[in-house]
């Protein structure tokens, strides 16, 4: 899929925003781990920060937490969020490294058939300054059947789209988090609940 760009502005994509607050001292002493991990090369930092998120960071509903976080450092606290959050939490640390990040969307069967609804699920879009493209990944955690990994040449996200269900890959690059899925986050107060049923449906 062709990826679109919400801005040409590729310094728009490095801005630091309310939910990406990656000048919190402990997103700002994670980046300084990973830098250190790393040896300062670009491409394996993004890869060790998308790896932290996808595998150090639970995602909410699948140790059946009712917590929920938002910002970057919150998660980082908690080491815990839904997709929206745990989509923050990486754009936050590649952010803060220089790395042009966005998020992307796709419309997903909520369960497992047509009758349990569908919701938005959030990943990243990463600019790969060696390769002079963007790239998706997908930190929402592995599990049975569910098996994302960092790769430059083909697409290996958590989740495969069926437009003949309805399901929908957008394909354009956003500069900062849907509204709608911080709206979700800040208006709950049960994460459980609120992915059985309050989780958007469209961007």
């Amino acid at each position: 899929m062709r990826l679109i760009c919400e801005s040409l502005q590729r310094e728009d994509y490095l801005k630091e925003l309310p939910e990406l607050n990656f000048s919190h001292p402990l997103i700002k002493q994670k980046v300084n781990e990973i830098k250190w991990d790393s040896e300062n090369d670009s491409l394996e930092y993004i890869k060790r920060a998308y790896e932290f998120v996808r595998d150090e960071i639970s995602h909410s509903w699948d140790i059946q937490s009712e917590k929920i976080t938002k910002t970057a450092s919150e998660v980082f606290e908690q080491k815990e969020g839904i997709c929206y959050a745990k989509s923050n939490l990486l754009a936050a640390l590649l952010r803060a490294y220089g790395v042009p990040t966005g998020f992307c969307y796709q419309r997903l069967i909520l369960g497992s058939t047509i009758d349990s609804g569908y919701c938005i699920h959030a990943l990243n879009a990463v600019y790969i300054e060696s390769e002079n493209k963007w790239i998706r990944l997908d930190a929402r955690g592995n599990k049975v059947g569910v098996q994302a990994e960092f790769s430059l040449y083909e697409e290996k996200l958590a989740f495969s789209v069926d437009p003949k269900v309805d399901e929908i890959d957008y394909p354009t690059i956003y500069i900062k988090p849907n509204e709608h899925t911080m709206k979700v986050l800040y208006e709950n107060t049960n994460a459980l609940d609120m992915y059985l049923n309050f989780l958007p449906v469209r961007i």
